[in-house]
C-alpha cells in the first residue's frame, strides 16, 4: 500500500547510465515483492524448479541486479525488521484480500481463463523467511552490500540518503520521501521493457526529488507527513475517508500546522477520521533506526552465485553470460586505474 501521492506529484525520467558511480540504497521487501509478483508464467504461476520451489525472486535479484552493476551502481539491500505494531491493520488488509484474489484466481481457472488467472494470482505473494535468506546469500555472493533494520527497511534507507551516505533510495513506494529521504528512484528494479497493448515499451528509472515535492505541492516536510497520514499510509490504511490526494492537499493547506488540520477534521461532519493522528505522526517522525551500523561490500564470489542458481535450476549458460560481466567490469577498472 504505502503512501498515495503519485498522481500529485512530478517524476523526472532518467537513463540508467545517470546512475552511474552513485550509490543507492534499496528497500529490500519492496523489490523482492515486486519480482515475486511480475516475474510469472502467463497463467500467473511464479517460477519454479522441477522441486517447487519459487525462484522468480532470485531471478529477479540475479538478472536485474546484474544489469545495475554493470551500469556501475553500487547498491545497498536494506531489509525490514521487526514491524511497527501500527502496521497490523495493514497485514490484516493484506491477508483479506489475498483470500478474495486466491477465490477469484479459482473462478478464473475452472473457465480455463488464462488473463484472469494472471491478473488474480500477482497478489498471492509471500515473503517467508526461506526466502528472505536465500535473497540475502545470493546478494551477498554478487558483492552487494546488505543492511539489516531495526524496524522499517524504507526508513533506515531513508536515514542513508539523508545522512548522504548513499545517493537515493530505491522503492516504488512514496513513504520514504516522509521519512526525509531527499531522492527517490523508481523503476529501478523493473524490466527494461514492458508489454503493452501495440507491443512493447521501454522502462526507464524515474527519479523525484523531496526539496522539488516540497516546492512543487507548497508544503514543508511537517505538512507532507499530514498530507500522507490524510491520503493513507501503511499505518492508516484508505486514510480519512472522503479524502483523496487532491483534496487532502488542498485541507493541509488551508489549516497549515498538524494541530489545525486534524482539529479540523475531528470537528468536521464531512468526513471520517478512524485512528490516533499523534501516534502515527510520531512512528514517521521517529521511526526505528540503527544509526550505529556499518556497511560492509562483501567481495564477489563467482562460485558460490554458480551453487546458489544451479541448485534452483537455472540455466548454466545465462549464469555463465551473465557472470562474464564482473570479468568485463573487473578490467575496465584496471584500465582505467592504469590510465
Amino acid at each position: 500500500m504505502g503512501l498515495q501521492i503519485g498522481e500529485i506529484i512530478t517524476k523526472k525520467e532518467i537513463q540508467f547510465s545517470d546512475l552511474k558511480g552513485k550509490t543507492i540504497a534499496v528497500d529490500a521487501f519492496n523489490a523482492i515483492y515486486q519480482f515475486l509478483t511480475t516475474i510469472r508464467q502467463p497463467d500467473g504461476t511464479p517460477l519454479k524448479d522441477s522441486r517447487g520451489n519459487v525462484t522468480s525472486h532470485l531471478s529477479g535479484l540475479f538478472y536485474r541486479n546484474m544489469n545495475l552493476i554493470n551500469e556501475g551502481v553500487k547498491l545497498i539491500y536494506v531489509f525490514d525488521g521487526k514491524a511497527p505494531e501500527l502496521k497490523n491493520r495493514t497485514k490484516e488488509l493484506r491477508t483479506e484480500m489475498k483470500e478474495e484474489m486466491k477465490r477469484k484466481y479459482e473462478e478464473a481457472k475452472q473457465m480455463e481463463d488464462i488473463e484472469g488467472m494472471g491478473k488474480y494470482s500477482r497478489t498471492d505473494v509471500y515473503l517467508d523467511k526461506q526466502k528472505i535468506e536465500e535473497s540475502k546469500e545470493l546478494l551477498s555472493a554478487m558483492g552487494i552490500a546488505i543492511l539489516q533494520a531495526p524496524g522499517e527497511g524504507e526508513a533506515q534507507a531513508s536515514y542513508l540518503a539523508k545522512e548522504k551516505l548513499v545517493y537515493a533510495v530505491a522503492s516504488q513506494d512514496y513513504d520514504c520521501l516522509m521519512f526525509k529521504a531527499p531522492r527517490l528512484v523508481q523503476n529501478l528494479s523493473m524490466s527494461r521493457k514492458r508489454k503493452i497493448v501495440s507491443g512493447y515499451k521501454e522502462v526507464f528509472p524515474q527519479i523525484i526529488e523531496l526539496p522539488e515535492v516540497l516546492k512543487e505541492l507548497e508544503l514543508d516536510q511537517d505538512q507532507l507527513i499530514c498530507l500522507g497520514i490524510l491520503c493513507g499510509t501503511d499505518y492508516n490504511p484508505g486514510g480519512v475517508k472522503g479524502l483523496g490526494p487532491k483534496k487532502s492537499l488542498k485541507f493541509v493547506k488551508e489549516y497549515v500546522t498538524k494541530e489545525e488540520i486534524f482539529f479540523a477534521l475531528a470537528l468536521s461532519d464531512k468526513y471520517e477520521m478512524n485512528f490516533d493522528w499523534k501516534e502515527i505522526y510520531n512512528e514517521i517522525e521517529n521511526p526505528n533506526i540503527d544509526k550505529d551500523f556499518k556497511i560492509n561490500f562483501p567481495k564477489v564470489d563467482k562460485n558460490k552465485i554458480k551453487e546458489i542458481l544451479r541448485k534452483y535450476e537455472f540455466s548454466e549458460e545465462r549464469i555463465d553470460s551473465q557472470l562474464a560481466k564482473f570479468d568485463e567490469i573487473s578490467e575496465k577498472a584496471k584500465q582505467k586505474t592504469l590510465f
